[in-house]
């Protein structure tokens, strides 16, 4: 059932188990318990469809290195950020979820990697990984190359105790925010709350037990839910955000008492500008693993990284390296010049872009297009006729389908995700300035430390050692100024981690192992800003194994308390 909370008259609402955030983690803990004899509530602050309005309470600052958007990544809307995923195999066929596990390092404690290390070990998530890949609905949980390898797609031959090759599935976005949506919508025992934010978690007197959630929509008006158990799956941000102000009778905030909750935040930042020119053209027209397609009926992208072996005794954080195929110097300006001009003009359409900025760089992109317009040409007729991006870059893919690449591609951009080392004034906070509904408002301060660039530029250098050694050609590596290598700037993967952070040690973290808030009996957090450390790996599929393993956890301790439950009408009936 799917119950505007606008329309709501009671003042509380009495239910099992409170979930605030529908989300991937969210929906995904929601729909384990779909015909139990439990209740649920599953708690949005927007609604079906995209809301300004509503998504404007997710405003606030950064400090610091800045992010890819502002604060408001957090998608205020049923599927959370599944609604904004698009990436497409051609023009034809859009995806929009990038799977892959976590790799077992990222696990580790690592002694060069200051706060790193996670309760358990990869091992511990294999069967909810498995579990996972089916809520999802992406291809068979196999990550490892050589299950997709054919004739036509082959890895690069490298040293595998050097460079690697990693592998990413993909998946349809709709499968939460449609599919999962209907499911829960039918369930008896599953009720979602839309328009209903929580601006309040309220703990009893001994501050030991929540006792319920206050909500209000943007009308005005107020009501509350209490519930046996809390959830929050409202993102690396708002979790953070929720905590920080509850309990306000102490400065500190709910689950705060060792000014943990909001630090140790990190991202993936992201890196390009790194061209690697094959000694041989050829090498082009062989690269097909490493385009977005579909392999035996699964659409994957092949990626390198550095071996486990390398990065222990290299004192190297983890990252991955995606490849997108480039023509020369002159054709690259201009078609990037011709894509720049297209998508800030349809941003100024949207009044998301002032016009001066297109003016202030109109001359020298107008410049760049006239200088290689025989390459624009090609290009828009290659998109036109042949469903092909202008440019192949991270949300598109099915460019070695084409014939002629060899004559079209002369070089590969290199793209990066680089795993952010943890690191405690990384954080979010409270602001003084508040939203409209009276509460305080976010900012966030974040920086790419040295450390982590210095580490990254080595990764790079031996990546590209490795790849003169095989007889494959030459990696040119750009740096900036100090001569480490560049972030693209703004920076930012959206994948927002550890902020509510899981160690057993209180003084290190805001939840144990079980995504249990310390101290509070029935209080969890679901989602990225439960990781330690996030590697390189796109959240999504972490998230959902997780989200499984703590629903485990909920029935579990709702079975041995004897909780009696809510009524739900018996599934015999």
């Amino acid at each position: 059932m799917i119950i505007d909370s606008r329309d709501i008259q009671a003042k509380e609402i009495k239910t099992d188990i409170c979930i605030v955030g529908a989300g991937p983690a969210g929906i995904s803990i929601a729909s384990e318990f779909i015909d139990k004899n439990l209740e649920v509530s599953l708690i949005e602050s927007g609604g079906l469809k995209f809301d300004a309005s509503t998504q404007k309470l997710a405003a606030g600052k950064t400090y610091g290195d800045s992010l890819l958007q502002p604060i408001e990544v957090n998608r205020r809307q049923f599927g959370g950020n599944s609604n904004i995923w698009i990436i497409k195999i051609n023009e034809a066929k859009q995806l929009g979820l990038r799977y892959v596990p976590l790799d077992e390092i990222d696990f580790e404690k690592r002694d060069w990697i200051p706060n790193s290390g996670w309760p358990f070990k990869k091992s511990h998530l294999e069967a909810y990984y498995e579990r996972a890949q089916g809520v999802c609905q992406a291809g068979k949980f196999a990550y490892e190359p050589e299950h997709w390898e054919s004739e036509q797609h082959q890895p690069f031959p490298l040293d595998k105790n050097i460079l690697e090759t990693g592998l990413f599935q993909f998946g349809s976005a709709d499968v939460f925010h449609t599919q999962y949506r209907e499911k829960l919508q039918a369930a008896r025992n599953i009720k979602i709350y839309t328009y209903a934010n929580v601006v309040e978690i309220i703990a009893n007197e001994s501050g030991k037990v929540v006792d319920k959630v206050r909500l209000a929509h943007l009308e005005g008006k107020q009501f509350s839910v209490s519930a046996k158990v809390f959830i929050l799956a409202s993102g690396g941000f708002e979790n953070a955000r929720l905590l920080l102000m509850s309990n306000q009778q102490q400065a500190e905030g709910l689950g705060n008492q060792n000014d943990v909750v909001g630090r140790y935040y990190h991202d993936h930042p992201q890196a390009v500008g790194n061209y690697f020119v094959p000694k041989d053209r050829s090498l082009v027209n062989r690269a097909a693993f490493y385009d977005l397609r579909g392999i035996k009926g699964t659409p994957v992208q092949g990626f390198l990284r550095l071996s486990p072996q390398v990065l222990k005794r290299e004192r190297l954080l983890n990252s991955n390296t995606m490849l997108f195929p480039r023509p020369n110097i002159r054709k690259t300006k201009a078609i990037t010049s011709f894509k720049y001009l297209g998508e800030t003009w349809l941003n100024i359409i949207r009044e998301s872009t002032p016009r001066k900025e297109l003016l202030e760089h109109l001359p020298s992109n107008l410049l760049n297009i006239l200088t290689g317009m025989d390459y624009v040409s090609k290009a828009i007729y290659l998109a036109k006729i042949q469903q092909q991006s202008l440019l192949p870059n991270l949300g598109s893919g099915g460019w070695s389908k084409l014939a002629d690449n060899r004559s079209r591609f002369e070089r590969f951009e290199f793209m990066h995700l680089i795993e952010q080392s943890p690191r405690r004034d990384n954080r979010v906070k409270l602001s003084k300035d508040r939203d409209v509904l009276g509460c305080q408002k976010l900012e966030i301060d974040w920086r790419w430390h040295e450390d982590d660039a210095r580490s990254f530029g080595r990764s790079l250098k031996l990546m590209g050692k490795e790849l003169s050694k095989a007889g494959m050609g030459e990696l040119q590596i750009n740096l900036n100024e100090q001569g480490l290598p560049k972030i693209v700037r703004p920076t930012g993967s959206h994948h927002l981690m550890g902020t509510t952070r899981m160690h057993n040690n209180p003084k290190q973290g805001v939840v144990d192992a079980d995504c249990r808030v310390h101290g509070i009996n029935n209080l969890f957090i679901a989602g990225s800003s439960t990781f330690p450390t996030g590697g390189y790996a796109n959240p999504t599929l972490t998230i959902v194994a997780m989200a499984l393993r703590l629903a485990d956890l909920v029935k579990d301790k709702l079975r041995s308390s004897n909780c009696e439950p809510m009524g739900v009408p018996s599934l015999s009936k």
